[in-house]
């Protein structure tokens, strides 16, 4: 066998065995970076419809055209640039992802009407669609076994920040126009760039198998572990666990995945077209349905923000304890009720922020115990791919639901007819996730307890 005269040395075991420390740290805190600028610029639009609608001379319903090519753009991202991170490498297609989106977004600011608005979001969208992907696989390939959901937890905070910040906008429009917020979503990626290039280090679990031992790995492993005594002959290996695999979509079907695959796709479907129905048009239904300001509005949602932290947060630690299989059908059935209260309890009572922190709590929760579990799921050749092509499934749930909200406007639906029937898709997700259970040994093993492995 070639190489069977040299030291092996097993990768996820060094992974396994460290602290979370310096080199995990760096990594987190730029993959925590780059989920709140995907964070920011998919919600920070849905926050400022009506305004730019009135900028450009069209009535708020006439944004679906946006929101619509947006969704598409996104979708053709995730099955593409997904892909590509686990051929090229996670630090180079996110490098390459965040210096075009901030071209394209800066040029945003620059359109005259609403076709040319709509287009650049498309073309902004494919090049944005892998952050979440990408920094998912690389962060969970850097942390270790035991804190692997609750560290992917941490990261995804990044982006229920980015979601928060994206209400900032609404309070930047009286001053600078709404063409400020797009100033600041195109700064961002660009600032971001060059500290990905200069810091962020590729994922170490998927290196042998794209380019194998070379000096760069070494040199990785070193930084990981500098007690390690390397003498530069070593062979970098995986647990026979994770067997060798090929990377493309096709596999994320093969070796006992093809039920859980097809599971999570549905119910990616059905989440991520409720979230991107909600963070599109919420403003709107409350600004059109029931008189709320933009800036009332923003005031709230920032303040729901925190709920999003802590499911985000909490999910992970919980996700360890409890598993997939019980948690994930509890948090979408939480959040199938909190969607429906929102359209009952009036704007100024003071039950409605409480409402609102509930929902961002289990609809952040829900959707990063999905990432956390794909994260788990997939081996590292087809990591970026598995999550990403759920994603791309989830993108086209965004294409579809949204339509629902430039109906219920166009209608002139009342506000709690419009929430009821939202509330329907999570109750949908909680079902669906029931039939997770009974699927391969490999897959039920990261849907229980940690403890019960």
């Amino acid at each position: 066998m070639e190489g069977s005269g040299r030291r092996e040395v097993n990768l996820a075991a060094v992974l396994d065995n460290q602290p979370f420390g310096r080199t995990q740290i760096s990594v987190l805190i730029l993959v925590v970076a780059a989920m709140f600028v995907d964070g920011y610029d998919i919600f920070m639009l849905g926050k400022i419809a009506p305004a730019v609608a009135e900028g450009v001379g069209v009535k708020p319903a006439a944004m679906t055209i946006v929101f619509l090519l947006q969704q598409i753009g996104l979708t053709i991202g995730s099955f593409v640039v997904s892909p590509l991170a686990d051929r090229f490498g996670r630090k180079r297609a996110l490098v390459w992802s965040l210096l075009i989106f901030g071209l394209i977004t800066l040029a945003t600011s620059l359109a005259h009407n609403i076709v040319q608005i709509a287009v650049l979001r498309g073309l902004a969208g494919i090049s944005l669609a892998g952050t979440v992907p990408m920094g998912a696989a690389l962060i969970s390939e850097f942390a270790p076994r035991r804190l692997r959901s609750t560290v992917i937890g941490v990261a995804m905070v990044g982006y229920s920040a980015g979601n928060a910040a994206g209400a900032g906008a609404a309070f930047l429009i009286p001053v600078y126009g709404w063409q400020a917020a797009f100033w600041v979503g195109g700064a961002l990626p660009l600032l971001l760039t060059p500290l990905m290039a200069v810091f962020l280090v590729d994922s170490a679990v998927a290196q042998p198998r794209r380019t194998g031992a070379g000096s760069d790995l070494k040199r990785l492993v070193r930084r990981i572990d500098p007690r390690l005594d390397l003498s530069g002959d070593e062979r970098f290996v995986l647990p026979e666990r994770l067997p060798r695999e090929r990377s493309g979509v096709f596999e994320i079907f093969r070796g006992g995945r093809a039920r859980a695959t097809t599971i999570i796709w549905i119910c990616c479907f059905f989440s991520m077209g409720n979230i991107a129905l909600l963070y599109a048009w919420l403003p709107s239904f409350f600004r059109e349905m029931a008189g709320v300001s933009l800036q009332r509005f923003a005031v709230v949602a920032a303040i729901g923000f925190f709920g999003g932290v802590m499911g985000t947060l909490s999910v992970g630690r919980l996700m360890d304890w409890f598993g997939a299989g019980r948690l994930i059908p509890l948090f979408y059935g939480a959040l199938a009720v909190s969607i429906f209260a929102i359209g009952q309890v009036p704007f100024d009572s003071p039950f409605f922020v409480l409402v609102l922190v509930v929902w961002s709590f289990f609809s952040a929760g829900g959707q990063s115990g999905l990432n956390m579990l794909m994260a788990q799921i997939y081996p590292p050749e087809m990591k970026s791919t598995g999550i990403g092509w759920a994603g791309g499934i989830g993108r086209i749930g965004g294409i579809v639901a949204p339509l629902l909200g430039g109906a219920a406007l166009t209608y002139n639906w009342s506000l709690p007819m419009t929430m009821t029937t939202i509330s329907i898709p999570p109750l949908i997700v909680a079902m669906l996730f029931l039939f997770m259970r009974g699927t391969p040994q490999a897959v039920a093993d990261v849907a229980r307890p940690a403890g019960l492995h």
